[in-house]
């Protein structure tokens, strides 16, 4: 499936129905977030889910979900953005890692990080009565976006949820989303957030 084809086809129906939807949309981290939500805040109502328990550090937790809060305070937004910040409990993580440490990034361990902050932001969004659950995962080409989108599929059926496709990566996105770390002087982090990630790229 092409997934940035198919976001395009729900903004369009969307538009077509003259409907601005709700998104509750996961995010990762301020500078994966940026183009989402310059692109996004023109057809969504957005509330961006700051949800990452995979963070092992809570110092390096903290400053990234302030930049998070900065960034929406400073861009320019069509529809006001809104904020919400997850449960903060890395052991979480760990229980979902056990047996997968010693797995390469993008292995099964990245997969059920994934899941974990997928079905999270999925049971917010359906409490809460969003239109739509979505992340900001599928921008950095780091990260397995048909992976995240079948997460999301299953999700979707299992939730009655409705997940909004995407391959933000696509159209130049991951680019401007560095365009926009850089107008807006955000901190850039040279890694995911996990102790096992921090580790790999200690050895690189």
């Amino acid at each position: 499936m092409n997934y940035q084809l198919k976001l395009e086809e729900i903004i369009e129906e969307n538009q077509n129905n003259n409907y601005i939807p709700s998104l509750l949309l996961h995010s990762c981290c301020a500078p994966c977030s940026s183009y989402c939500l310059e692109y996004l805040s023109n057809f969504f109502k957005i509330t961006i889910f700051y949800y990452n328990p995979n963070i092992t550090e809570k110092e390096e937790y903290l400053k990234r979900v302030t930049e998070q809060q900065r960034l929406i305070s400073e861009l320019p937004q069509k529809n006001k953005i809104k904020f919400i910040e997850g449960n903060y409990n890395p052991d979480l993580f760990f229980d979902i890692s056990k047996g997968l440490e010693r797995e390469p990034e993008k292995g099964k361990r990245c997969f059920r990080c994934y899941e974990l902050r997928m079905r999270e932001t999925a049971l917010i969004a359906k409490k809460n009565n969003f239109d739509y659950f979505a992340t900001t995962l599928t921008l950095s080409p780091y990260k397995n976006a048909n992976w995240v989108n079948e997460i999301g599929e299953k999700l979707e059926s299992e939730l009655n949820i409705k997940y909004l496709y995407s391959d933000f990566k696509k159209k130049n996105g991951y680019k401007r989303s560095i365009e926009l770390s850089k107008i807006y002087n955000l901190y850039r982090q040279d890694y995911c957030g996990c102790i096992y990630s921090k580790q790999n790229k200690t050895k690189d």
